[in-house]
């Protein structure tokens, strides 16, 4: 009988990888970017651990959303006293900041708990096409390929 294998934190290796959102459909991309923060794309894949790579989303702004959800969908968002909460449509909030409705999506993928949290801490989302990562060494995904 052969014992169940089970990575080590010290044995994991991350990755880089940067993902154009560019003409991408949001949902496409983002469980595409969800399922490398967690890393099943990799045979290591453990649930109760952090074996995922790191993602790099650019250009967020130019993400696509079908049909009228520029119009109809509505982000909400509550400071934690009586009356604050406030909602905007996913336009107004795509002019406001851009990377936020890339980020929201994916963290409604991951896990509900600490290891969520901490795998969202490896999503990196960037409005634009430039990103301060060059040191890293990314390697550069194709979304619309894994589509």
């Amino acid at each position: 009988m052969r014992k169940t294998y089970s990575p080590k934190i010290s044995e994991v290796e991350r990755n880089w990888s940067v993902v154009d959102a560019e003409g991408v459909t949001l949902g496409r991309l983002c469980t595409e970017v969800a399922r490398r923060l967690m890393g099943k794309h990799k045979p290591t894949y453990t649930p109760s651990l952090d074996v995922g790579d790191f993602v790099i989303v650019v250009n967020a702004e130019k993400v696509v959303l079908t049909g009228r959800k520029e119009d109809q969908k509505i982000y909400y968002r509550h400071s934690g006293q009586p009356g604050k909460l406030k909602q905007e449509t996913a336009g107004h909030l795509r002019q406001r900041r851009p990377a936020m409705i890339v980020e929201e999506a994916v963290k409604g993928m991951l896990p509900k708990n600490k290891l969520g949290r901490q795998l969202l801490r490896k999503l990196k989302v960037y409005a634009g096409p430039e990103h301060p990562h060059q040191a890293q060494k990314p390697a550069v995904l194709d979304a619309r390929a894994h589509l």
